[in-house]
């Protein structure tokens, strides 16, 4: 039985061919599209300083365990190893944990979260810490149930959606959904249909799915910190700001905090 530090230990090939560019870097492309995670983590991180400060330090952890996301996927493509699979995965499943800690409205888990979220938090915490052990039993099915959560997320996103008339807040919820849409069929195509994209020479969907999902990340974070004032910061406003300009046509996004009159 090979290490699991070992080259392709791992049963997970993606569609990319494996060594064209170097002998040390099995998925050229897959490896280094994950860049764009140590760029947006620590954005965001900067970004939504004042709204941590004011909400939770916690922030900078969900920030900073993005950026471990990008250095474990980076790891595993570089090597297929099964180490680096577990990583990569389990540093995902760390990071929406953290986020369900932070930001899930009270009114959806009511018996759970109540007055208390530190007490959600301490379950959460023990049922990420008996999913991260169950991951080593099953590793081929972890990433299936990773997407599952974050259909999850995206079903309490939508319920948020038809709750609300305010147009920015609904523009932001609509590209944080269909970024994670563009970014999903991205993954499922490579997955699924990789005998027809090799056939047409196009092995690059898996690094397309590192750079839109990173993309998601701010606007995903925005819209969480926005349902979550609804219920958690309900004397203050949340202005909804771009990075670097707000006039210009592109940014990301992030919150600021104006306590003088509310806006979500």
């Amino acid at each position: 039985m090979p290490s699991i530090f070992a080259y392709q230990s791992s049963e997970v090939d993606w569609c990319e061919s494996n060594f064209q560019h170097s002998e040390l870097v099995a998925e050229f492309y897959n490896t280094f599209s994950n860049v764009t995670f140590f760029i947006f983590g620590p954005l965001m991180m900067y970004l939504m300083h004042p709204y941590a400060q004011n909400r939770s330090h916690s922030i900078y952890v969900f920030c900073i365990l993005f950026t471990f996301i990008g250095l474990f996927s980076m790891y595993f493509h570089m090597t297929l190893s099964f180490l680096g699979q577990l990583l990569d995965e389990i540093s995902i499943l760390w990071l929406l944990a953290s986020g369900y800690s932070i930001w899930l409205p009270r009114c959806y888990f009511p018996t759970f979260v109540g007055e208390n979220r530190s007490q959600f938090t301490c379950l959460v915490i023990i049922a990420t810490v008996v999913s991260t052990f169950l991951s080593f039993l099953r590793p081929t099915v972890n990433a299936y149930a990773l997407n599952g959560i974050a259909l999850h997320i995206v079903y309490i996103v939508f319920q948020e959606y038809k709750k609300t008339s305010d147009k920015e807040f609904c523009r932001v919820i609509e590209v944080s959904v269909l970024l994670w849409a563009l970014a999903f069929s991205s993954w499922i195509s490579d997955r699924f249909l990789c005998s027809f994209w090799q056939r047409i020479n196009f092995y690059y969907l898996h690094s397309i799915w590192h750079v839109l999902i990173s993309i998601t990340f701010p606007y995903g974070m925005v819209t969480m910190a926005l349902v979550d004032a609804r219920y958690e910061m309900p004397d203050q406003a949340l202005k909804i700001r771009y990075w670097p300009r707000d006039t210009w046509p592109v940014g990301l996004p992030y919150v600021e905090i104006n306590s003088d009159n509310k806006k979500y």
